[in-house]
């Protein structure tokens, strides 16, 4: 079945917001109190709840949550060298691109005598939530991994959902070796979540937790940023998604394949092609019908592309207007003007630009990182970075000279404001030090 061509200019505003809606996140009043369970019972009962839980939502009953080194040092005699090469070479283009993120401190004299810093400084301990659904994703190990290392988190935990034999993929540990982490359990889940933010008799709480997973995933992190002090999550996650812009000369094909990369995701993801020429939408349109066969998840494919968009715009510039409008987690051009169009791109996640650069790149190996804003969050959220796992703090030292500099100033905005005790704090050093200076002048003169 072919998804209908949309011409924007026949559309009025309602339709075209509609056009662009999302599918709904399940934010139903039973998931959530289905989360708040999974949160009380870990919180109340520590491991016990973990190990109960894991038994009951994962079929398989642990005896141990930690993984030993031992496991992690065999994993990887396990994996062929092909398998080992892919996962060192992501590896080092991702460190290389992170890498270059790293920042000074900034020291500045604003005023003689005033001098301000801006420090940065790693977050204590982080934690990395790797899904396990339908495969492995040493990916996300090595996109939450790499910055954690680079910033030199001290504390570095992963938790992932374990297998019916109670293990975790080759691929994820030998990936968690590579950046660094030690700390590694078979858990996942709401109740992952949980342990990582209250803390049970094996798992440490931290302060941040990072990583994408399902509905009960998202709604724990939700809750949990709502209960406990101190703690934080990376941002909100939605459904997957990519928008394509492609005019008349791109390849059918390529957009096609694209397009059906992100739909394979699950049945709550979204695909919007957005094309300024109906021969190419239609040459998609089929393109979309033949590889769709061809995938081993063509019926998850099939269901994203069930709330999927075709649109026919007026030109490129009207296309740059309804990307921004929608801000999509992975933008993809395939123009022949592509270089062009960026400059009026401002929403998105990650931009892929050109007919070589396919969102399968940025998923795995190209560098930047996969952790993106989703449902329209790239207008305000930015891609995962390694400032997200580094806390700033502001440093003064005022000199005498440099308070005396500043008084004039701080006593009008303190007047301003009515606030006597803010202009106090200035005024007594003052006068006591201009008190400490006429007594050390009279007692030098009576020498």
């Amino acid at each position: 079945m072919k998804n209908e061509i949309i011409n924007w200019l026949n559309l009025p505003d309602a339709e075209r917001k509609f056009a662009l809606s999302r599918p709904a996140i399940a934010e139903s009043g039973l998931l959530s109190q289905q989360v708040e369970n999974i949160l009380n019972n870990v919180r109340k009962n520590g491991d016990k709840a973990l190990f109960d839980l894991t038994e009951k939502f994962d079929g398989v009953k642990l005896t141990t949550l930690r993984v030993s080194p031992a496991q992690v040092k065999a994993a990887k005699s396990r994996l062929t060298a092909a398998r080992l090469n892919a996962i060192e070479s992501a590896y080092a283009n991702i460190k290389r691109f992170h890498q270059a993120q790293i920042t000074a401190d900034i020291r500045v004299e604003t005023t003689p005598g005033v001098v301000c810093t801006l420090k940065t400084e790693a977050i204590a301990s982080v934690g990395l939530y790797i899904p396990a659904g339908s495969a492995p994703l040493p990916s996300t190990v090595l996109m939450l991994g790499v910055p954690a290392q680079l910033a030199e988190c001290p504390r570095k935990v992963l938790v992932c959902p374990p297998d019916k034999n109670g293990q975790l993929a080759d691929e994820i540990l030998v990936a968690a070796s590579l950046c660094s982490i030690d700390e590694i359990y078979s858990i996942g889940g709401a109740q992952a979540c949980a342990a990582l933010a209250f803390g049970t008799e094996s798992i440490a709480a931290v302060n941040k937790i990072f990583g994408p997973g399902n509905k009960y995933v998202t709604e724990a992190k939700k809750q949990l940023s709502q209960q406990v002090n101190g703690f934080a999550i990376d941002m909100p996650a939605g459904p997957s998604e990519v928008l394509v812009i492609a005019d008349a000369k791109a390849n059918a094909d390529f957009v096609a394949a694209d397009l059906l990369s992100q739909a394979e995701h699950g049945p709550d993801s979204q695909v919007i092609l957005l094309s300024d020429n109906q021969a190419l939408i239609e040459k998609v349109q089929s393109a979309l019908i033949s590889q769709l066969a061809e995938l081993s998840r063509a019926s998850i494919a099939a269901q994203a592309l069930k709330q999927s968009r075709l649109i026919l715009t007026k030109d490129l510039a009207q296309a740059v207007e309804v990307s921004n409008e929608y801000g999509p987690e992975h933008l993809i051009i395939q123009t022949e003007n592509a270089q062009q169009l960026l400059a009026g791109l401002r929403n998105a996640g990650s931009i892929f630009v050109g007919a070589y650069t396919p969102e399968s790149a940025g998923d795995y190996a190209s560098g930047t990182n996969h952790v993106l804003p989703t449902y329209g969050y790239s207008k305000v959220i930015s891609s995962l970075s390694l400032a997200d796992f580094s806390r700033r703090f502001t440093i003064q030292e005022i000199s005498r000279e440099g308070l005396s500099n500043l008084a004039q100033c701080i006593y009008e905005l303190t007047d301003a404001e009515g606030l006597d005790g803010h202009k106090r704090a200035v005024t007594i050093r003052l006068e006591a030090d201009s008190v400490r200076q006429d007594s050390t002048l009279e007692q030098s003169l009576e020498a």
